[in-house]
């Protein structure tokens, strides 16, 4: 844990704002802003008067080595709410995630093929190829979808249910106890090529269903195709996507460990609004979606809402990135 985490950490447990604290160090909030976004360090004097503030020692906050606090001699720390994960915690909360991600994996593609029942069972019915009215066909492929949701849904309550005695990782400013990081840090490490490959496969992956979706718009006149082509773009993509899933669940697993990147200690003490910014998000994607095909019974034109769904997302989460960021 690096000196600003560290920094925020005690702060926390103090239960001290940046002003306060501040105020307590003779220096301006913004100094210890800087300090606790890693954009500068204080000087010796700074953090000898943190080392008695915090009452723990200086070797403590400087070196990142140290997880555990080293108390000043005759000092004691009070109780507090910080969860402390000991190595066996941690090991458990790896092997389910690692369990859980490609079942995750599965219900996101489920979720993704389920329109592709309806799109063949209307496409066939507006076609003549089967004995079924468009209305029929359209129902049909309708239950084919709902159930199919519901599966992956089921999915999804059975792994959140496996997940959620470590739930608190995600918000919670978290202690770890002596072998956790270095577990976590050599898991990671080891990772890191499959990390990078799923995400090199996923994203070739969903180009290729681009291609694909395209190829279908060139086959214009042939209205079977089109939909053939719409198909194999859902499921190539659902591959894709599959894999960014896998990556990105295991990789998160390491980083709550370790506190870094998106649970970072700074990140955990801000407003963070990404996650439920992501839900709304493909809920109304998936919503509007529903709702115009249901009402016009076109599902083939309105499935453009997908790709770009996806071509905005990243541009949404870069907005709210910027807003999270001012918010600290």
């Amino acid at each position: 844990m690096i000196l600003a985490d560290k920094i925020i950490l005690e702060r926390k447990k103090n239960g001290w704002s940046q002003e306060e604290l501040a105020d307590k160090l003779k220096v301006t909030r913004q100094a210890v802003s800087k300090w606790e976004g890693a954009q500068s360090t204080p000087d010796l004097q700074r953090l000898l008067e943190m080392s008695r503030l915090f009452e723990v020692s200086v070797d403590y906050l400087i070196k990142d080595e140290i997880e555990t606090e080293e108390h000043l001699p005759g000092t004691s720390k009070p109780d507090t709410a910080i969860r402390r994960i000991s190595l066996n915690e941690a090991s458990q909360f790896l092997q389910i995630k690692k369990e859980t991600a490609p079942k995750i994996a599965s219900g996101v593609t489920l979720c993704i093929l389920s329109p592709i029942c309806l799109f063949l069972l209307a496409g066939l019915a507006e076609f003549h190829r089967v004995s079924l009215s468009e209305d029929m066909a359209g129902g049909l492929g309708m239950m084919v979808l709902l159930a199919i949701v519901a599966i992956a849904c089921g999915i999804f309550i059975s792994c959140g249910a496996k997940s959620k005695p470590f739930e608190f990782l995600e918000k919670e400013i978290i202690e770890t106890e002596y072998g956790v990081i270095g577990m976590a840090k050599e898991k990671k490490q080891q990772y890191q090529s499959t990390y990078t490959k799923y995400n090199i496969i996923g994203t070739v992956l969903c180009l290729m269903g681009v291609i694909a979706l395209f190829m279908g718009v060139l086959s214009e006149g042939n209205g079977m195709m089109e939909i053939i082509f719409l198909c194999l773009m859902f499921a190539i993509v659902s591959i894709g996507v599959r894999l960014f899933v896998i990556a990105g669940i295991i990789q998160s697993s390491f980083d709550k460990l370790l506190q870094e990147g998106d649970y970072s200690i700074a990140k955990k003490t801000s407003s963070s609004i990404k996650s439920s910014i992501s839900a709304i998000y493909w809920l109304v994607a998936t919503a509007l979606f529903l709702a115009l095909g249901l009402s016009s019974n076109n599902w083939k034109e309105y499935s453009l809402i997908w790709p770009v769904a996806g071509v905005l997302f990243p541009a949404v989460l870069a907005v709210v990135n910027i807003f999270e960021k001012r918010q600290i």
